[in-house]
C-alpha cells in the first residue's frame, strides 16, 4: 500500500510561510487526504454507502452529523516561530503533540515581536480579553516605544548574565513575552479544525489569527473537499439554541426582534433600562443580521 500524496501539498511542505515580524509557519508533513477520509467512514458504514454517495457528499456528510473520527485519520505537522504571549494561547489547545524548542539547553535568538501602531488599542467595551477603538497617537507612540526599550534592556541583561555563567535556565526569567520561541505541532484534521474555528473567528486576538489564517492555508490543500465542508458547515454556519429557535419561529409569526426575543427569554435590556452590549439576545440579533448580509 502506498502512502496518499497531494501535489499541491507536497510542493509546500518545507516552505515557510511568513507570519508578524520573525514568525512563521511550515508544513513538516502530513499523513492522509480527503481520501482517508472517506476510506475510514467506508470502513464504519459499510461498502453500500459507496453506491448512494459521491465521496465529497460522504465527507460533506460527516461534517454536517458532526462525525468526527474520519477526520481524525488525516494528521499534520508543523514547526511554527511564534511569540511566547501567542505560544501561550496555543497551547491552551491540548490536542496535539508539541515539542518546544527549550531555553534550558539553547540561547534564545535577539528577535521580538512589537504590535504595529493599528494593533495598539483600547480596551474593548464588549470583549473583555480584546482590543477596541484606536488610541492617541503619543499613547500608541509611547508604549511601542517603551516596549522596544525594556525588550533591548532585558535581552543586554540576559546576555550578560549568561556571560557570567548564569545557567541558561535561569537567565532566560528576564525575557518578555514579546521574545519569541518556535514548536513543532501535530495534531489530526478534527482537532485542527476546532483549533481554525476558534482562532480564526473575530473574537480571538489578531496576531493568533494571522497564524491560523497560514496554518488554514497549508492545510486545506491537503484535504480540500474536507475544508470546504468546514468552511460551509462550522466556519459559515450558524446555530440556534433553544430559545433562539422560539425567537425565529416569532419572527416568522411577524414579531419585531425585540419582541420576540423578550418573549423568547432573551434580554436586550439591563435592570436599570440601559441597552446590553453583550449576553444571548444581543448575539441572536447578531445571528439576524448575518442572515441578512447573506441575502
Amino acid at each position: 500500500m502506498r502512502r496518499p500524496t497531494v501535489p499541491e501539498a507536497d510542493q509546500m511542505v518545507g516552505v515557510k510561510v511568513p507570519v508578524l515580524s520573525h514568525g512563521f509557519v511550515v508544513l513538516v508533513d502530513y499523513m492522509g487526504n480527503d481520501a482517508a477520509i472517506v476510506q475510514a467512514a467506508r470502513v464504519s458504514y459499510g461498502q453500500g454507502t459507496k453506491t448512494v454517495r459521491d465521496d465529497r457528499g460522504l465527507i460533506r456528510y460527516l461534517m454536517r452529523h458532526r462525525h468526527t473520527t474520519p477526520f481524525e485519520m488525516v494528521e499534520y505537522k508543523f514547526l511554527v516561530r511564534l511569540p511566547i504571549y501567542v505560544a501561550r494561547q496555543w497551547i491552551r489547545h491540548r490536542s496535539a503533540s508539541v515539542n518546544e524548542y527549550s531555553a534550558r539547553y539553547s540561547v534564545i535568538p535577539d528577535e521580538f515581536e512589537v504590535p504595529p501602531v493599528e494593533e495598539v488599542r483600547h480596551q474593548s467595551e464588549r470583549n473583555r480579553q480584546g482590543r477596541g477603538e484606536a488610541l492617541p497617537p503619543d499613547v500608541v507612540h509611547r508604549f511601542r516605544t517603551d516596549l522596544e526599550r525594556i525588550a533591548k534592556d532585558a535581552y543586554a541583561t540576559y546576555t550578560t548574565a549568561l556571560e557570567a555563567g548564569v545557567a541558561r535556565e535561569t537567565a532566560r526569567l528576564v525575557l518578555p513575552v514579546a521574545y519569541y520561541t518556535q514548536w513543532y505541532w501535530k495534531t489530526n484534521l478534527h482537532n485542527l479544525f476546532h483549533f481554525l474555528s476558534l482562532r480564526l473567528d473575530p473574537h480571538a486576538q489578531e496576531e493568533i489569527r494571522l497564524f491560523a489564517t497560514a496554518v488554514d492555508q497549508l492545510a486545506r490543500l491537503v484535504t480540500p473537499v474536507a475544508f470546504e465542508a468546514f468552511d460551509e458547515f462550522q466556519r459559515e454556519g450558524i446555530s440556534l439554541g433553544r430559545q433562539e429557535r422560539k425567537a425565529f419561529r416569532l419572527l416568522l409569526e411577524g414579531k419585531t426582534p425585540e419582541a420576540a426575543c423578550e418573549a423568547a427569554g432573551l434580554p436586550l435590556v439591563r435592570e436599570d433600562g440601559k441597552r446590553m452590549k453583550t449576553g444571548e439576545g444581543v448575539e441572536f440579533l447578531e445571528k439576524l443580521e448575518r442572515l441578512r448580509s447573506d441575502a
